[in-house]
């Protein structure tokens, strides 16, 4: 079956106790609506509709899909029906709520909660080059969900700007986990693994088995190296064949400071056991020369400071 773009479900269109709005995304797994519950709150809801397995014309509701790709799809159905499962499970303000997640149509839909703002790609593309003191205040508070979402055992596998959304408040939230589709690729050779080229850990391409917290660590890596040069950087795998890319600390060099660029280089080592092991870790290390914190902040901070002297450190 060739790839092609899937028609959205109409507008107007009722789903379950929702209403579908109008459609805010796509991508090659699934496909994003703007919607409304039953008392009129705006929610976002994700379509499970990968387009090299199945097909939607529009008009139809239900998806087509071959005999050959059936086997396929209910397994990555039920992977991202158990992703839907999982996340419920977290309540965290960094991290996109699940409300509902549900069977219909032949597919599988989950419901979350639609944050007004931008994404961090788009703060990058407006206000490129961005202060360290923002991108630090951003990613410490980015971490705090992240730990949370590690504490559950479970991993994101897709951390990049463009899955990072700053609410107006400038407190952000960590979206669109790739867990489901990072497990439907493999043990099959129908689908090409997802990876977004320059955020994705060399563990991703290689050594799977080594997968772990490191593993976002370095996407986070890459996020923040993204923050300070305005673009991605080159991919995990071209830099296990050759090492091209251009250190944090001499492309940033006088524009931030000496620790945060080091930060940085040491989040994207290839090594995984040479990263910052956790969450924890990292953070520790960005809310060093944080300027002027605010009450959120200062709290932030006696909050790391009290969970490091239960482990210890």
């Amino acid at each position: 079956m060739s790839q092609q773009a899937n028609s959205p479900l109409p507008a107007d269109f009722i789903l379950e106790t929702y209403r579908i709005c109008k459609q805010l995304s796509s991508g090659g797994f699934s496909l994003v609506y703007l919607g409304f519950d039953e008392y009129g709150d705006e929610v976002a809801i994700k379509e499970y509709l990968p387009a090299t397995l199945a097909m939607r014309k529009e008009g139809q509701i239900k998806p087509n899909i071959g005999e050959e790709n059936l086997t396929t799809f209910r397994y990555g159905m039920k992977c991202f029906f158990e992703e839907g499962r999982a996340l419920a499970r977290l309540s965290h303000p960094n991290v996109v709520r699940v409300l509902n997640f549900f069977r219909a149509n032949e597919t599988v839909y989950m419901v979350m909660t639609y944050e007004d703002g931008k994404t961090l790609q788009e703060h990058i593309i407006g206000h490129s080059p961005l202060k360290e003191d923002f991108i630090r205040h951003i990613f410490v508070q980015l971490l705090n969900g992240l730990r949370e979402v590690h504490t559950h055992r479970l991993l994101h596998l897709d951390i990049k700007p463009s899955n990072i959304y700053i609410r107006k408040d400038n407190s952000p939230v960590l979206l669109d986990f790739g867990a489901a589709r990072q497990t439907l690729t493999e043990g099959t050779t129908r689908m090409k693994p997802m990876y977004t080229p320059g955020f994705a850990s060399p563990e991703q391409y290689r050594n799977r088995e080594r997968l772990g917290p490191w593993s976002d660590i370095y996407s986070v890596g890459a996020s923040l190296y993204s923050c300070i040069t305005g673009l991605a950087p080159q991919p995990a795998d071209a830099r296990l064949s050759r090492d091209h890319l251009a250190l944090a600390t001499v492309v940033g060099q006088g524009k931030y400071s000496a620790q945060f660029l080091e930060t940085i280089d040491w989040c994207m080592r290839l090594d995984y056991l040479a990263r910052p092991q956790s969450g924890f870790q990292l953070q520790k290390a960005l809310m060093e020369n944080l300027q002027s914190p605010s009450q959120t902040n200062s709290a932030l901070l006696k909050v790391v400071s009290a969970f490091g002297k239960l482990l210890g450190k």
